[in-house]
Order: structure tokens, then sequence, then C-alpha cells
């Protein structure tokens, strides 16, 4: 079936070519009821393809619909880019024009790309009955920070003045990851809640005594000053800190388009909580949230992250509001590293999840022998 997908998509390029052809097809509410028919027809199609054998999760018409409008988003990156044309044109023009910006184009790869291979990788998992809930939790907090920035950015930048039709469409894309974190998140863990020994031994550890642990926690504490820095700067603070950075280090930040500005303000009221509780999750034992929220949050880091470096280095972007050349390798890498913290948190969470489980002796026993067949037991819903 993921094949099957994977060609299907590809018909969306006869749709853009066709409306790339016909001037009538060009106008703005024409664009939004011909996006809103399309998107139907595919819902139906694949409705109708399945109903011998219907996919046990519902989640598998999401992805499969959203796996057409991924090869929409990289034609528009493609296109934007000079590498190919014919297809996205009169969108520039009545559809959505500030898809041309910088940080639409790092986003359109992103969707074009990596959201494409995670879709087909779990609608493969669907097909199969497997599970997919870590990659989905995943892939919903990266869908999530990408819409609500791209959404909030056109609004508060300068293309609030050129709303058209076709905007409303983008809401489709942040209710549905939404939704689908909703009941991934509810679904029963793929991973043991409770532990015995190990878990006890693990967690009566000091920190000190758990140096990948410290790292981590270090590595926590400074990306939470990184993001107070940038959401001050964002907030225009008088702080010299805050002006001297973005004037020597990331003038990206004052890019009209709105979009890096709005990103650091997501990052400073909804990431900066979340970092700080991750420090808690690696200090308090017996965190068991741990596992899932930080995967969504690695999803959403290191989607912003990409967006944010790639639009601050593409040339769409006007070269005052450019890394410096200077120092363009010292902040690619403070911002790859910070990208990557979230990430290493999920490695070592769940990686080894003693730490993280609660604890609870088998009963009528009264010690545990050091055994990873018998220290754990799955809480079963």
């Amino acid at each position: 079936m993921e094949t099957f997908v994977f060609l299907f998509s590809f018909s969306a390029l006869g749709v853009l070519y066709c409306m790339n052809t016909f001037p009538a097809l060009q106008e703005p509410y024409v664009i939004l009821v011909i996006g809103i028919a399309v998107l139907v027809l595919v819902f139906i199609f694949y409705l109708l393809i399945t109903r011998r054998n219907p996919p046990k999760d519902a989640l598998f018409f999401v992805f499969a619909e959203f796996s057409f409008t991924c090869v929409i988003d990289l034609t528009s990156a493609l296109e934007y880019d000079g590498v190919i044309s014919g297809f996205m044109e009169f969108y520039r023009k009545t559809g959505e024009p500030y898809l041309g910006t910088a940080y639409a184009i790092m986003m359109c790869y992103w969707d074009g790309i990596a959201h494409f291979i995670m879709y087909l990788i779990m609608i493969s998992k669907i097909m199969d009955s497997k599970g997919y809930r870590t990659l989905g939790l995943f892939w919903a907090g990266s869908l999530c920070a990408n819409m609500s920035v791209f959404i909030t950015g056109i609004v508060a930048g300068k293309y609030g003045a050129e709303i058209r039709p076709a905007f409303w469409l983008n809401f489709l894309f942040l209710l549905m990851p939404a939704w689908g974190a909703i009941t991934l998140f509810a679904r029963p863990k793929d991973r043991p809640l409770t532990g015995g020994y190990n878990a006890q031994h693990a967690q009566s550890m000091k920190l000190i005594w758990r140096p990948l642990d410290l790292i981590l926690v270090l590595l926590l504490l400074a990306a939470m000053a990184f993001t107070i820095l940038r959401g001050l700067a964002a907030l225009d603070s008088p702080l010299s800190a805050c002006s001297f950075y973005m004037k020597h280090y990331e003038p990206y930040l004052l890019d009209p388009v709105g979009y890096p500005r709005v990103m650091m303000l997501h990052l400073f009221f909804y990431g900066l909580p979340l970092l700080a509780a991750f420090v808690y999750g690696l200090l308090k034992p017996g965190c068991t949230w741990m596992p899932d929220l930080t995967v969504f949050f690695s999803g959403a880091m290191i989607q912003c992250q990409w967006a944010h470096i790639g639009g601050s280095l593409h040339p769409h972007t006007k070269a005052p509001f450019r890394i410096p050349s200077d120092v363009i390798w010292p902040v690619l890498a403070v911002n790859i590293l910070y990208a990557i913290t979230p990430l290493l948190v999920v490695l070592r969470v769940r990686g080894n999840t003693h730490f993280f489980l609660r604890v609870a002796p088998f009963p009528g026993q009264t010690g545990l022998p050091n055994s990873e067949e018998k220290d754990t037991k799955y809480k079963k819903k």
C-alpha cells in the first residue's frame, strides 16, 4: 500500500500543471474551491480502494492525504529555487505569495521529504498491524510546530495584508496533527511502565554518578539560556546582550517576514517550560511521561531549527538579514547543538528506561535478581 500511496501522490503534479495552464483556474476563490475539492476526492479515493480491507487506524487516511500534499510542497520549494518550472507560477500570484520566503521554502522541503518519508513508513506499519507510536509523536510535534509558526508568521509578518482565500487551507494541516497527537498520546504506551530491582537501583543514584545525565542537564540548561536570549531579542528587549546578538550573530531575527520572530516566541513561551520539565525529569526519578514528551518536542525542535537555519542562509533572505560570514560557523554549531539536544535526551530516555519507571516489587517477592528478564512488568490497558 505504501508503494501505491507513493506513486499516486505524484498525480498532484498533474493537478498543478492543469491549474498553471488554464487561467480560469487561477482566480483566488477558484483555487480555494479546487483545493478543497481535490482533498475531498483524494480522501474518497482512498476510502474506496480500502473498503474491502479497511485500515484499523483512522490516521491512515490523514497520512495518505498528506502524502499527496507533500508532493505539492516539494514542487513549490523546487520551483521557487529555480530547479523546475511550469507548476506553481499561478500560486505565487493568486495563491500564497509568502511561500516564496526563505522560511517557507525550507518548510516545504522538510514537508516534501521528511514528512513524506514518515507518512510512507507509518502507512506501512498500519497495513502490517504494527505500532508506530514513537514515529507518530515525532511527526505530530514536527507538523504542529511547522504549521503553528507558519500560520502565525503569515498574519504577524509583512504578508499579513496579502492573505488570499487559499490561506484557510493551512488550518487543516494544523488541526490534523493536533488531533493525531491527542490520539497517539492517549494510546497505550509501547514500553514498560513499572520496574523492579534494576529500576530501584538506577533511581537510587545521584546525578553526580550519572555522567551522561549530568551532561544532558547542562546542555538543557544551556538550551534554556539560549531560548531566553533569543526570546527576549524577539520581544525587542532593551538589554544590550539581545541587541548585540541580533546585530552581530543572527540578524535574521529582524527579518520583516515575521517567521523568525514568531518561532523565537513559540520556543520562549512553549519550548522553555518543556526544557525545564526535561531537566526535572532527569533529576526526579519515576517521570513516566518523559519518553513520549521528549519525542514530541524533539520533532518540533528539529523542524523549527531546520527551517530557521536554512532560512537564515537561503538566498531568498536579503543579505542584511543573513548570518554574517565571519561568524557563520559558530552560529551554525550553536544552532545545530540546540536542535539535537532534545534528540539526545530522547536517545537517553528511550535507551535505558529504568530511571523513568515507577518502582513496584512483584507480589510475594522480597528480593529481585538483577535480571533484565525479570525486572519489568507491563501495564495492560
